[in-house]
């Protein structure tokens, strides 16, 4: 590709979102020298509801549409997404090639009042629109009392010091990528709160027929957190979720090796499905795929009727 070339990125207009395409613009850059870059930023019906949680108005893709609308315009030649707002069945004539190298997958819990879930009182405010956080939070603290929080980074933070909440939970990376990592009160590991599929992991989206872009940004491709990825995703994609349905994974190399780690659960918390394989890195969507057939087998598939059917009375 001629170099003189201007490469076009939309971007939502989160300060996150926007520091996510600067890295993506830096990291082209440097692959290939004297390449040009611009950021396209725009509003997306995800950001633009905030009064409402994102499963009762249409779910994470709603962080994506208008940016993909762009790339099929011809407005951008790349979108940057975090790979856990891309919904598991792929859009029409766009392409996810490249997937950047992972950072921190786990949930932070933030509190200025507590060291650690464990110290939060009996009743406590907790704050997430994610019914994924919420259903494990309710496992371990059945008293917790889950409030809806939707907004940016720093809106979210803002509600916690004002004192609308006891604690919140957000995800690690967004937090150390915006070099907040003081707020941290406490990392979740896996055992406490298994993550979403995807959660710390960036994707460039492009159109499907265009090779020339599809070239430019695959030396950025990062193999083994995409492996991962794909993994999670077919997992999630075999069980059909969406933010409308407790679904978590989480996928960890071990040498030539994937564990994958996949969980099924009831809104409360009281009921779930969760195990673990090991498998070939090279058979990576058939783990996820064989992962979800064992969850069904043990129960998941009633769980996520009961799910759906909740879901289309509200």
């Amino acid at each position: 590709m001629n170099m003189s070339k201007t490469i076009t990125i939309a971007t939502r207009k989160s300060q996150l979102a926007l520091w996510q395409s600067e890295h993506v613009a830096d990291a082209l850059r440097q692959a290939h020298p004297g390449l040009k870059t611009v950021l396209l930023p725009l509003s997306t019906r995800g950001d633009e509801i905030l009064d409402q949680s994102l499963s009762k108005i249409g779910g994470k893709g709603l962080f994506l549409k208008e940016l993909e609308q762009a790339l099929l315009d011809g407005r951008a030649d790349i979108a940057v997404h975090s790979m856990k707002d891309v919904p598991a069945d792929p859009a029409e004539d766009l392409i996810l090639p490249v997937v950047m190298e992972r950072g921190n997958p786990f949930d932070a819990l933030i509190s200025t009042q507590v060291e650690s879930l464990d110290q939060l009182p009996d009743g406590a405010r907790v704050g997430t629109s994610s019914l994924r956080r919420q259903s494990q939070l309710l496992h371990l603290r059945p008293d917790l009392d889950i409030v809806d929080l939707r907004g940016n980074i720093n809106t979210r933070l803002d509600k916690l010091d004002a004192g609308d909440y006891d604690a919140i939970i957000l995800a690690t990376a967004g937090l150390e990528r915006l070099g907040m990592n003081e707020r941290i009160t406490q990392i979740l590991n896996e055992s406490d709160c298994l993550p979403a599929v995807a959660q710390g992991a960036l994707g460039i989206e492009c159109r499907r027929d265009d090779s020339a872009t599809i070239d430019l940004i695959r030396p950025l491709h990062h193999k083994s957190s995409g492996d991962c990825v794909l993994a999670e995703r077919a997992f999630n994609m075999k069980l059909g979720g969406s933010c409308q349905t407790p679904i978590a994974a989480h996928a960890h190399l071990l040498d030539s090796h994937i564990r994958l780690t996949g969980l099924v659960s009831s809104l409360d918390g009281s009921r779930r499905v969760k195990q673990q394989i090991i498998g070939p890195v090279s058979r990576a969507a058939q783990l996820g795929i064989s992962l979800a057939d064992h969850l069904l087998g043990r129960g998941a598939d009633k769980l996520l009727a009961e799910l759906a059917l909740a879901a289309s009375r509200t």
